[in-house]
């Protein structure tokens, strides 16, 4: 089993699961399958986290030049850390979750 986010300019608004990756659905790769006959893009995702950095949650963000999905920004002094896929931050409100 694999799981596919479903992005709607670069903003994750469904994650569903499906077929791995490795396989073909009537001759389609699993993530134009997927985006069939929909107003989306589709991009595999996992918890682990080994595929595009993170698992897609509704609302993160997805940054195609990084290839990486990213939650939404946690206070406005964060910067991007896209090698470790997160954001750094020195804003000392965090909640543990988002850390």
């Amino acid at each position: 089993m694999a799981y596919y986010a479903y992005l709607e300019n670069n903003i994750v608004v469904a994650v569903i699961s499906g077929k791995d990756e490795t396989e073909l659905i009537d001759g389609l790769d699993t993530e134009t399958y997927y985006a069939q006959g929909t107003p989306y893009e589709v991009k595999r995702t996992s918890f682990n986290g080994k595929i595009r950095g993170n698992y897609a949650g509704v609302g993160y963000t997805y940054l195609p030049l990084e290839d990486i999905f990213i939650w939404p920004k946690c206070h406005e002094e964060a910067v991007l850390n896209a090698k470790a896929a997160k954001w750094d931050c020195t804003n000392t409100d965090h909640n543990e979750k988002i850390n």
